[in-house]
């Protein structure tokens, strides 16, 4: 996954294939991760999804003019947009919050560096080897994953399991939260069930080819959980969010809708993820 560069002076170990600090990293497109600050402002909107101006300013330890000449950096070059907050119930005085989201594009900077390679190398194994060498390659890759996640997924019921998964998705760089799963058609209206969202893929671009990393991956959610679980969405089919239907254990399940997550959804993050 690329990295952003950090100020010049930062001392900070460089991990295996990733970007050195201070290198504005290119996607697919050219466009690069923006180097130093405004390339830390922009990975943590990624993080915490749509934030005001403010947060982002406390969170980094900049002055008001400082964080606000980085986000019209950011706009101006596309990587990120701003939104009005949503209100509810009576907002009072004042206009409503500006809150600045992360861009498509600004989305795509931050994807694995080496996409055109592994998307070259698996094209490779299906020519020669057959569509199945690439699923058994994606359930290898995922197998890594389930047998770090298995011991901190085991513990407590269904929610706090799931709660667990989530977390342990978001070391890993997914972006990922928990929210209940929308029930259509029942009479009480309670979720049956619950949604994993993840904000972040980094292998998406890879994926969008070869959708057999993310039947993988959910084929592994399923093993952690112990209950069935159904992919609705996903970032490499042009989803904003990859969303995984968790079914609940007791109960009847309803119809699901994948509306549940929602880009607005906050998170915190570190880089990282399924490797390829």
């Amino acid at each position: 996954m690329k990295t952003v560069g950090t100020e010049q002076g930062a001392s900070a170990p460089t991990p295996a294939g990733t970007v050195p600090a201070g290198t504005a990293p290119a996607d697919a497109s050219g466009h690069g991760v923006p180097a130093s600050t405004r390339g830390q402002v922009a990975r943590l909107i990624l993080e915490l999804g749509p934030s005001t101006a403010a947060t982002l300013g406390g969170r980094l330890g900049l002055t008001p003019a400082a964080i606000r000449r980085h986000l019209d950096n950011l706009i101006a070059e596309g990587m990120v947009e701003t939104r009005t907050a949503r209100t509810y119930g009576n907002r009072g005085r004042g206009r409503p919050a500006k809150l600045f989201v992360i861009t498509d594009a600004g989305r795509s900077a931050f994807e694995h560096a080496y996409d055109g390679l592994a998307s070259s190398a698996l094209r490779f194994v299906a020519e020669r080897m057959g569509q199945q060498a690439v699923g058994d390659f994606a359930r290898q890759q995922v197998a890594e994953l389930e047998r770090r996640y298995a011991p901190v997924v085991a513990q407590g019921e269904l929610p706090q399991r799931v709660q667990a998964l989530s977390e342990a998705l978001n070391a890993d760089g997914y972006a990922a939260s928990v929210r209940p799963a929308p029930v259509v058609g029942t009479a009480t209206g309670m979720a049956a069930g619950e949604q994993i969202c993840q904000h972040h893929c980094p292998v998406a671009h890879v994926a969008a080819e070869f959708p057999q990393l993310c039947e993988a991956e959910t084929e592994a959610f399923g093993r952690l959980l112990g209950t069935p679980v159904q992919r609705l969405a996903t970032i490499a089919h042009g989803d904003g969010v990859c969303t995984t239907h968790v079914t609940a254990t007791s109960g009847r399940a309803g119809s699901t809708a994948s509306g549940a997550c929602r880009q607005e959804d906050n998170n915190t993050t570190e880089s990282g993820g399924l490797s390829i």
